[in-house]
């Protein structure tokens, strides 16, 4: 069997990756940085780039950075015990590096380290920036995400998603509009539960939308005019994508990359700042809920379905109930799990009051992956062998490695203060909603959530902490719209990928319904959003 080859294209794609890496490397520092922050962030941008071109996948464009951070050196000085001076990067000629750790013929390699300062020097520091390297893995947040891929697949996999899914379908179901309803509280209800967006979208709810497309007579490739897209299923599979994204940005554990508007918000405003899981919901709820119940009428008059009854997907959804027979002791169980951990999550403060601490979320999330086990609703094999999860860790640890190497070498501190010279005189409120407007509208250019988050977060909060903006309203803004943004296009996160590859909408109108989407998202969240986070007093 002939081992799989590089396609050119991707080839090409990653050369553009290296090139944008090296130009950034290699051009003069700016005055008030530091070459270690200069040059990790030209490998960070070069990560990003690579999101964004797909030469690979996140993991090993992560790890391959990595690599190289650890291989320069430049590591090194984002580590609490990085040398005190800059030596290291002074000038030197080739025959004075080769002098200095290259063994002279005949030298062991012992005797050369024993002989030259300068390589236990070389050797101590790769050392040193491996370890920093590897620190991002160690965060909380990294395994706050693993926990949630683990967890999802559990729900998954005991059915007890699909039986909430087609459960709702059931009861709310009556008309084509109340399908629209049922998906949405479907994803309501799942969300808070089912971390993993994609997995939420793409595994539980998808294969529900196209089965009830359909049932009502609609296939993207009909075999006559009567069972089109527009029968119902073009009209479904919107409200399902985008029901997908309002639910993941009310919910702190809705997506998996949530965690990490808060991980940036801590880099940026300090250890403190950001949203815990029942500020998050409450700062979500009124213009969530509000955005969940516009978009089925809002899309209904978008993409108008010919089928105005559902009784037959009703129907259909009750069989499949039948057809599931009672619950199962695993979706009893899971269900408990479940319950237990939102409760816990939900009860932060109650506990800080009444025991003076109270259990951190990624805490509760790794209890309920040891109960998932302990209580026998998934073996350990069963748990570990989701992919995604320890795809995530790679990547994502990488990407916390790198963000707090550029907050700890000055990066991030020097760019708040470059940016704060030319926004001094805009209105602190006004800059953070035209920050959060421009935040939402540069989701174009990704395909990728967390990709957004990473590239930007951080940095529209370094701009808004620059100009004396409000930390928690930005932060609310961008957290919310790190999801909301996803309307925008048929690329821009797993779920709505999945949805659009059933083929039941066209990338035109994909596009043209996502803009008036987004806009009335904007209306709300601005509209609706700003007053009550002032009531909530948050700026």
């Amino acid at each position: 069997m002939a081992s799989p080859q590089p396609e050119p294209r991707n080839l090409f794609r990653l050369w553009i990756c290296i090139a944008v890496g090296v130009a950034i490397y290699f051009s003069p520092v700016p005055n008030g940085l530091t070459p270690p922050a200069w040059h990790i962030f030209a490998v960070f941008t070069a990560t990003i780039v690579s999101f964004l071109l797909r030469p690979l996948p996140m993991g090993p464009c992560v790890l391959i950075g990595l690599l190289v951070l650890s291989a320069t050196r430049d590591l090194m000085w984002a580590s609490p015990d990085r040398p005190a001076d800059l030596s290291y990067f002074e000038p030197v000629d080739l025959e004075s590096l080769m002098d200095r750790y290259v063994p002279q013929l005949g030298e062991s390699d012992a005797q050369a380290t024993a002989a030259s300062p300068a390589a236990r020097d070389l050797h101590a520091d790769i050392k040193l920036s491996l370890a920093q390297a590897l620190s991002g893995f160690a965060d909380t947040t990294t395994w706050l995400v693993v926990a949630a891929f683990m967890i999802s697949g559990a729900m998954i996999r005991s059915g007890l998603g699909r039986r909430v899914a087609l459960s709702m379908v059931d009861r709310f179901g009556r008309t084509t509009l109340g399908l629209g309803y049922a998906l949405g509280a479907a994803e309501l209800v799942l969300a808070p539960f089912v971390p993993s967006n994609t997995a939420r979208g793409g595994g539980v709810m998808a294969p529900i939308v196209n089965s009830l497309s359909h049932v009502l007579g609609s296939r993207p490739d009909p075999d006559s005019p009567d069972e089109g897209p527009k029968r119902a299923g073009e009209y479904l599979v919107l409200c399902g994508a985008h029901a997908n994204l309002v639910t993941a940005a009310m919910f702190l554990t809705g997506m998996a990359a949530n965690p990490l508007v808060n991980k940036a918000a801590a880099d940026v405003f300090g250890e403190g700042v950001g949203l815990s899981w029942p500020q998050w919901l409450l700062g979500a709820a009124v213009p969530g809920l509000i955005s969940l119940a516009l978009l089925p009428p809002l899309l209904y008059v978008l993409a108008k379905p010919e089928v105005g009854s559902s009784a037959a997907a009703r129907q259909k959804a009750r069989a499949d109930l039948v057809e599931m027979g009672p619950w199962t002791s695993r979706q009893i169980v899971m269900g408990v799990i479940l319950l237990s951990m939102l409760t816990l999550w939900m009860t932060a403060p109650l506990q800080s009051k009444a025991f003076g601490f109270s259990l951190h979320t990624t805490l509760v999330a790794l209890l309920g992956v040891a109960a998932i086990v302990v209580l026998g609703v998934d073996s350990w094999r069963e748990v570990t062998s989701n992919p995604g999860a320890w795809d995530a860790l790679i990547w994502l640890g990488g990407l916390i490695s790198m963000a707090n190497a550029l907050r700890e070498t000055g990066f991030t501190a020097w760019f708040a203060e470059s940016v704060g010279a030319h926004v001094s005189g805009m209105p602190p409120l006004a800059l953070a909603v035209a920050l959060a407007v421009v935040y939402f509208l540069s989701m174009y250019a990704f395909s990728m959530l967390t990709g957004h988050i990473m590239a930007f977060a951080g940095v529209f909060f370094a701009t808004a902490l620059a100009a004396g903006a409000p930390p928690l309203l930005m932060v609310a803004l961008i957290a919310y719209f790190s999801n909301l943004c996803g309307c925008t296009t048929n690329y821009s996160t797993g779920p709505v990928v999945i949805y659009f590859g059933l083929g039941y909408v066209s990338a035109p109108k994909w596009f043209w319904v996502g803009f008036l989407v987004g806009a009335m998202h904007l209306a709300v969240w601005l509209g609706v959003g700003l007053p009550y986070w002032k009531l909530l007093g948050w700026w």
